[in-house]
């Protein structure tokens, strides 16, 4: 805690500025740009049934180390309509896009209307944002008839094209949410379509070039202007499998926790995030719960931040392996943790108040228990919940204690369609169902080893399937009366504009444990 603290002290007089705003006297309140200046997009988040998110980022030159911008505070204005073509306009205001955190805003707009529409945008001296639309929830005690999320992960911007967002934002989708490899750090060296921009990210530099790139992808931007978007990290944010303080290179933790510091920063800067979740250091606050009337209850979980180290590493690493039960002694270890009890005890109390008809879960990795051995031993992946039998066996009785109606576990990182019925007691038809688990696949992301996946499907009775053939997204429609599940598969992702076409359907009817349409 020592070392942490210090470490995050040089962010704190960064943090403070930001938080109580510039002057307007120091601020360039008329600035004149060279090029567009909203060349990332525009973006909203975190919608309550009185106030949203709304994000933009100025940089004329995306893809230069500045952005294009002078180190100066730059003045923006914004607007917030009730109609597309701003003849209502219900809010304005100024925001302050600051050098220190790469002229990015994030302006929590409040007193909307509640379960309603609304369209923005910034302008900044004589240039025009585009225009994002965002929606404000239904309020506590309403139903809402319908909602439609896209729940999406894992885009490799080297492995294809993100056909898929654009299936997305012509989807009539109320809601994204993401959950997890938003960006990769690392570069890929197989057959590409497209090529990252520097090597591997290490520095505030290479990270903020790293999201310029994906933000600058039209496809990726129409998606956010769409609708907003709900948001937790997985690993590729920072560090292939980083658990915690721990590197997947076991490099020093001080080393990494600096590194983990800029990388959060730039994914701050880049995201339609809250106020709360401004990063301090090495240290965010991410997870997050919201409601969306009594329809639908998000309970977005980090499962990196506070992670304990993966489990029996292979040599001269701390990363992922895939390991026999019996030869790792400390894999059964009860003190070990994915979220960290500070968070489990957040989700419990999230849990036992909502009064939601569904409660959606929201993480990084695969939960269901996976024996990817047929034979008598057990053989699992670490980086998964696998790796966390006792975490994971915490989360299941905490669901089922909780007593929430319709807990539905969400999940990608395995870049495959992956669905699931969780159990106190995996595979054992007596125990009860505690709830369903769907993961979705890589936006782009290429697909893990087909015998690997054709064991976890053949692993035991509650897997109803593994898939890792299709690139895509997963579709959920609620209704007060079932979550019908749409796996949506792109024909490619190495052809720009390819379609998409659902492959599989699953249903869970209100109050029946267990996913249908196997």
């Amino acid at each position: 805690m020592q070392r942490r603290r210090l470490l995050a002290g040089s962010f704190w007089i960064a943090t403070a500025m930001a938080l109580s705003g510039p002057r307007a006297s120091a601020a360039n309140l008329s600035p004149r740009f060279k090029r567009y200046p909203f060349s990332l997009g525009v973006a909203s988040g975190y919608p309550t049934s009185s106030t949203v998110v709304l994000w933009t980022r100025l940089a004329p030159e995306p893809l230069s180390p500045d952005g294009g911008m002078a180190p100066e505070v730059v003045a923006l204005t914004y607007e917030i309509a009730s109609d597309e073509s701003f003849a209502h306009i219900v809010q304005s205001g100024t925001a302050w896009a600051e050098p220190d955190w790469a002229h990015s805003v994030h302006v929590d707009v409040m007193g909307l209307q509640p379960g309603r529409p609304y369209w923005y945008r910034f302008r900044a001296g004589d240039a025009l944002s585009p225009v994002g639309r965002c929606a404000t929830a239904p309020p506590a005690g309403q139903m809402p008839a319908k909602l439609r999320i896209a729940v999406a992960s894992c885009q490799q911007y080297e492995q294809g094209y993100y056909t898929a967002y654009r299936h997305i934002a012509d989807g009539n989708t109320d809601l994204v949410m993401h959950v997890g490899d938003y960006i990769y750090e690392s570069n890929f060296y197989g057959e590409r379509v497209r090529q990252h921009n520097s090597s591997e990210c290490y520095s505030l530099t290479d990270y903020r070039l790293r999201h310029s790139l994906y933000r600058l992808d039209a496809n990726l931007q129409a998606a956010h202007a769409q609708c907003p978007w709900l948001l937790v990290t997985d690993d590729h944010e920072v560090d292939n499998d980083y658990a915690g303080e721990t590197s997947e290179e076991d490099d020093d933790p001080r080393l990494f926790l600096a590194r983990r510091a800029v990388a959060y920063k730039a994914y701050y800067e880049h995201m339609p995030l809250p106020r709360r979740a401004l990063p301090l250091g090495p240290d965010m606050r991410m997870y997050a719960s919201l409601a969306c009337g009594d329809l639908a209850s998000f309970h977005m979980l980090d499962s990196r931040q506070y992670r304990s180290p993966i489990p029996c590493p292979r040599p001269g690493t701390r990363g992922a392996n895939r390991i026999y039960a019996d030869e790792c002694p400390s894999l059964p270890d009860t003190q070990r943790t994915m979220l960290g009890a500070r968070q489990e005890q957040w989700l419990q109390a999230q849990l036992v108040n909502s009064r939601a008809r569904w409660n959606l879960m929201a993480q990084g990795v695969v939960v269901a228990q996976c024996d990817e051995d047929p034979g008598p031993r057990e053989r699992y992946w670490t980086d998964s919940w696998n790796g966390y039998p006792a975490a994971r066996q915490r989360l299941l009785e905490s669901i089922a204690s909780s007593k929430a109606q319709n807990p539905v576990v969400l999940g990608g990182d395995i870049h495959a369609f992956v669905a699931a019925d969780l159990r106190l007691r995996a595979n054992d038809s007596k125990s009860p169902i505690v709830a369903s688990e769907l993961v979705t696949t890589g936006i782009t992301s290429r697909g893990p080893d087909a015998q690997m996946l054709a064991g976890m499907a053949a692993s035991g009775p509650d897997f109803v399937l593994a898939d890792g053939r299709q690139r895509g997204y997963l579709r959920l429609d609620l209704t007060p009366g079932s979550l019908k599940a749409d796996l949506i598969g792109m024909d490619s992702v190495l052809v720009p504009a390819a379609p998409g076409r659902i492959s599989r359907t699953l249903v869970i009817e209100n109050s029946v444990k267990g996913l249908q349409g196997r």
